[in-house]
Parts: C-alpha cells; sequence; structure tokens
C-alpha cells in the first residue's frame, strides 16, 4: 500500500467521521457545532422541565439519543456533548449532575446506576499546547457492562471497558479496563476484591 494512501483517506473524511473512527479531528466543525447545540437544547429542556413531568422528560431523553423510546430514568441537570452517540440497555439511572462527553460511542448495558456527579468521558485532547489551541482533539469509545454501579463523582476515562456487575467507589478515576464481578476503588481505581455468590445473586 502506497505511504500517501492513509493520509489520503483522512483527507476525505469529514471531521465527524474522524471524530467516530478515533482520529484527530477539528473541535470547531460546523457540523459538529450544530450536532452539539442541538443536544445543548434537549439537555436544557430536560434540565428546565418539572421533575414530576415523567413522560415529558422520558420523550426529551428520547429525543436527545436519538432513539424512539427509553426507560432510562436521568436526573437534572444532566449534560453531554452530542448524545446519539449515548447508548443505554434497560433500567439506566443517572443521578443529579453527571456528565457524558460522548464524542465516541458510549455503550452501557442494562441495570447500570450512575451516582451523583459521574463523569464519562471519550474525549481527550493531544499533548501539544499549539494544537490543543487549534481546536484539535481525539475520542475513544467507552463500553460498561451489565449491573454497574459508578460510586459519587467517580470518572471513567477514553477507550476503557467495565466488566459486568463491577462495584466503583466514591472518587475514584477508571483509567484502565476493569474485569467482571469486582470492587475497585481508587486514583487509579484498582481491583479491591472479587465479589462474592451473595453480593452477585441478585444481578444472576
Amino acid at each position: 500500500m502506497h505511504p500517501l494512501y492513509n493520509t489520503f483517506i483522512e483527507s476525505t473524511l469529514t471531521e465527524k467521521e474522524k471524530m467516530l473512527s478515533g482520529k484527530i479531528y477539528r473541535t470547531w466543525d460546523p457540523e459538529l457545532a450544530k450536532d452539539r447545540d442541538n443536544a445543548k437544547r434537549h439537555c436544557h429542556k430536560l434540565n428546565n422541565i418539572c421533575p414530576t413531568e415523567r413522560d415529558a422528560r422520558q420523550k426529551i431523553i428520547a429525543q436527545l439519543m436519538q432513539v424512539t423510546q427509553t426507560d432510562a430514568h436521568i436526573e437534572s441537570p444532566f449534560n453531554c456533548d452530542f448524545g446519539y452517540n449515548i447508548k443505554v440497555g434497560h433500567s439506566f439511572y443517572a443521578n443529579h449532575g453527571c456528565v457524558i462527553l460522548d464524542c465516541a460511542t458510549v455503550t452501557i448495558g442494562n441495570g447500570v446506576l450512575l451516582a451523583p456527579g459521574v463523569v464519562i468521558a471519550t474525549a481527550s485532547h493531544p499533548l501539544s499546547a499549539t494544537k490543543r489551541a487549534a481546536g484539535e482533539e481525539f475520542a475513544l469509545p467507552i463500553t460498561i457492562g451489565n449491573n454497574v454501579w459508578l460510586g459519587a463523582n467517580s470518572t471513567v476515562c477514553p477507550g476503557v471497558t467495565i466488566g459486568d456487575n463491577v462495584v466503583i467507589g466514591a472518587g475514584s478515576v477508571v483509567s484502565k479496563d476493569l474485569p467482571a464481578n469486582t470492587l475497585c476503588v481508587g486514583v487509579p481505581a484498582k481491583v479491591i476484591r472479587t465479589l462474592t455468590d451473595e453480593e452477585l445473586e441478585k444481578s444472576a
């Protein structure tokens, strides 16, 4: 393959296509800016509607994620970048103050609980200050398995996979993959122990 082939292919991609494929992209691209504005409008609606207007809130959440319907329950305030890159299973719950930076796909399984202040961030920046100032970013997908519980103010970093039934302690920073059926705590988050059969019984 000619060494310039990849360069040619990248030059034909839109900034959105670059973003979704994990390549460096320009964050202030007009198409991406329009998509972000659309997500911000939906987040603004969600964050300013009465919490007891549950049917209306569910419609806004579905519109934000660009799905027909969802049983996801999201408390306000909630913010995200695009919405359409957030894929959640059944019985998803996000408590107050959660943020999902979904520049890449965030795939979340069934029965996942986010405590207040959780941050799930697929987005990152080059180490070069010049490139950052030019608006260059990249994003890596995040996958969270079934029945995961993320404690208050925990952070999930780009490119991480979290296995089924993992419990993550409050304030932890998940910078590497975590295996299923474990209790993980710390900065960076590390496996403290494997969960017992009794602890896993209800998620089986």
